[in-house]
């Protein structure tokens, strides 16, 4: 490839990495979206377009560790919190759907999506109000907890993609 034909693609890749790392945060609290994965893959695509100059393959595989990490953390956070509490497969099913029909209701609906969706759940299987209510509390502490997570490990590899970048 020659250098104009580079140039005229190295703009929209660090366009399009950007893009992704800020859906990649957005993302981190959106359960539908895979937050932290796509933060990774801007940032690899970040230091694939410096040619792995400014942060290298060790870096790379260190924050991709991250974010597998991430993603075991949401998915047992949210079944722990659901089973501590007595919620069944029907709640934390219920949590799940209730959780992206919140996603249309905003922030309230992200809180309170999970705890309603748990406690139908709970309920179709035959359970009575006080359990339902118990496994909705659960279910929401585990989409809480798992959210912060997400969140907070997302945060720590900018910080360690920009600290490998700059020092």
């Amino acid at each position: 490839m020659d250098w104009l034909t580079w140039e005229l693609l190295v703009y929209p890749g660090w366009a399009l990495a950007v893009l992704l790392v800020l859906i990649g945060l957005i993302g981190t609290v959106l359960p539908a979206v895979p937050g932290v994965p796509i933060i990774l893959a801007g940032l690899v695509l970040m230091a694939w377009l410096d040619g792995f100059v400014s942060v290298g393959i060790g870096t790379l595989l260190a924050l991709g560790a991250l974010a597998v990490l991430s993603v075991i953390i949401d998915f047992l956070a949210t079944a722990e919190g659901a089973r501590r509490f007595g919620a069944g497969r029907h709640a934390i099913l219920g949590a799940t759907l209730g959780l992206l029909v919140g996603l249309f209701f905003g922030l309230p609906g992200l809180l309170f999506g999970p705890f309603i969706g748990a406690v139908l759940g709970h309920l179709a299987s035959r359970a009575n109000i006080d359990s339902s209510m118990r496994a909705g509390v659960g279910a929401t502490i585990g989409v809480v907890v798992g959210t912060i997570s997400k969140v907070v490990i997302g945060v720590i590899m900018l910080i360690w993609f920009t600290l490998a970048w700059w020092l």
